[in-house]
């Protein structure tokens, strides 16, 4: 239905709703093929809005690493903030999704960025109980003491979520 929406002259890049674009909605709901052709015809791969900020987030959420790898080599921003995880990095730590957090810091995502409902990906780690990602943040010089968030610091977000 997407191909043919295209083909009758929808905006590719129309704005609004839950997803903010149907890039991030593909992204979200893990629909390669879909994501594909939005790029294909012209997507913004950095678009902003909707409830992931922007598709890269969106796709690190839902652990959708063939999307997450896809947006990167379209020239997705690793570091884009805004939605409700912050960014991709801390989406994927908060999520537990290990490939995707490791693809992230690869491409050069901020390890200690700062924003969002858990402050940073190492508090977003804690906070979802996922040790190994929080062990990999660490070991990529996170801040342990780094402040912000719902729980302020990772050693209250684990403590938190035993």
């Amino acid at each position: 239905i997407a191909a043919l929406l295209l083909e009758k002259g929808a905006d590719v890049n129309a704005q609004g709703g839950r997803y903010g674009n149907a890039l991030q909605a593909a992204s979200a709901e893990g629909h390669e093929t879909i994501a594909a052709l939005l790029l294909e015809k012209g997507a913004d791969v950095n678009a902003q809005g909707g409830i992931y900020g922007n598709a890269l987030q969106a796709a690190s959420a839902g652990g959708h690493e063939t999307i997450a790898a896809l947006l990167l080599e379209k020239g997705a921003d690793v570091n884009a903030q805004g939605g409700d995880y912050g960014n991709a990095l801390q989406a994927a730590s908060l999520k537990g999704h290990e490939t995707i957090a490791a693809l992230l810091l690869e491409k050069g995502a901020d390890v200690n960025a700062q924003g969002g409902r858990y402050g940073n990906a190492l508090q977003a780690a804690s906070a979802g109980g996922h040790e190994t990602i929080a062990a990999l943040l660490l070991e990529k010089g996170a801040d342990v003491n780094a402040q912000g968030g719902d729980y302020s610091n990772a050693l209250q977000a684990a403590s938190a979520a035993g």
